[in-house]
């Protein structure tokens, strides 16, 4: 396999798993990119940048990285907080009066964010055409009733998350969570991540698709426990509700899927955009700043919500925004706190090594929070610190 790009003494371990991933677990494209106090370690790509195609991934090479949006959106609502615009204690419907219909009164910003809000579901699920609405999915969910009452259990909002935080930031700033971010945060950092892809980068996207490959062993398996199984396969579940939430899915490679503002699933990353985003929350980036203070690094990674999952059914650990080292999801240690994308993208932050992380592919697999390319480099980093 021809790798191209760069690591740091001492990271070799990590191509060396990169190179596994393509020779082993089905890869087609991906990148990997690690940054450890601020500086770039890991910078490799390989593969082809469409997972049907012939043309090699290159440097500026992006992809959708499915639910891996989800930590990059929380950081708008953690920075609004930062900067004394929102309350994370204030009821959505004060910023939101719509929202409070239907027993929804109780419900707190925090709740959007650590998965307590009871609202993972529609009853009415919206076509693709309506999800691409900006207006349409807010206002399915302040009409939704909850599904257990609001802040006192959780369950993986998989696509609901998404309408909830953008109004709130609509109504906060009178952006979208997309626009906020490209003139916050994406723009001025000049990093390649977009929730919202201009049409001027929409060359630079590879196209994705289902790949097969050996069965994980770790996270939300390929042949899981029964109970994970029977949720996937009941309609009337909370799992199935929630994924279908939209329906049908929107192709993913549809220009006009990409060029909406989903911020729960379709953000466009390359792998240093992802991994730098998460290295900028943390500390001084080629002299950039830091975009979190210490204290709302804490925010989104102290635990505010674990154990058996709802909706997902396995256990799992929820910051503010952010998923938590856990068995569901592995990062790199216990102070980690980041997003995996189903079936594939991951990026996070571990606070204590300095380390920040970011992997793009095009290639999905069936894994829904722990997908062993992704574990591999995981892996492979830990090894490289001696961890």
């Amino acid at each position: 396999m021809d790798v191209n790009g760069t690591v740091a003494e001492g990271f070799e371990p990590v191509r060396e798993a990169f190179v596994r991933n393509f020779e082993t677990l089905g890869e087609r494209g991906a990148s990997v990119a690690v940054y450890r106090d601020g500086q770039r370690v890991v910078d490799l790509w390989a593969g082809t940048r469409d997972v049907d195609g012939t043309a090699l991934w290159e440097p500026g090479t992006a992809q959708v990285v499915r639910s891996a949006t989800k930590g990059l959106a929380a950081a708008v609502l953690l920075l609004l907080h930062q900067r004394g615009q929102l309350d994370l204690d204030a009821p959505v419907g004060h910023h939101w009066p719509e929202f409070k219909a239907r027993g929804k009164e109780r419900v707190l910003v925090r709740h959007v964010l650590n998965h307590r809000a009871g609202l993972p579901v529609l009853d009415h699920p919206l076509t693709p055409e309506q999800a691409l609405d900006p207006l349409r999915g807010p206002e399915a969910v302040a009409a939704q009733a909850p599904v257990w009452e609001p802040g006192t259990d959780h369950g993986y909002h998989a696509l609901t998350y998404g309408w909830m935080l953008d109004e709130l930031v609509r109504r906060v700033t009178g952006q979208g969570a997309g626009e906020w971010l490209a003139a916050q945060i994406t723009g001025p950092l000049g990093l390649d991540l977009w929730l919202g892809l201009p049409e001027s980068e929409a060359h630079r996207v590879g196209r994705a698709g289902r790949v097969e490959g050996p069965e994980p062993t770790g996270g939300l398996r390929a042949r899981p426990k029964r109970s994970v199984t029977e949720a996937y396969e009941d309609p009337a579940s909370l799992t199935r509700r929630a994924f279908a939430a939209i329906t049908p899915f929107p192709e993913q490679n549809d220009p006009a899927y990409r060029a909406a503002a989903l911020p729960a699933t379709n953000a466009i990353a390359t792998a240093d955009g992802l991994a730098r985003f998460y290295a900028t929350l943390i500390g001084d980036t080629a002299g950039a700043g830091r975009l979190f203070t210490p204290e709302t690094v804490e925010l989104a990674r102290a635990e505010e919500s674990a154990g058996p999952d709802r909706v997902l059914v396995v256990g799992t650990r929820f910051g503010l925004g952010y998923m938590l080292h856990g068995s569901a999801s592995p990062f790199l240690s216990p102070g980690s706190f980041g997003h995996p994308g189903r079936g594939g993208a991951l990026g996070f932050a571990d606070p204590e090594s300095g380390i920040a992380f970011g992997y793009v592919t095009n290639g999905f697999r069936k894994t829904v929070t722990a997908d062993p390319r992704a574990q591999g480099l995981v892996r492979a980093v830990r090894q490289a610190l001696g961890l």
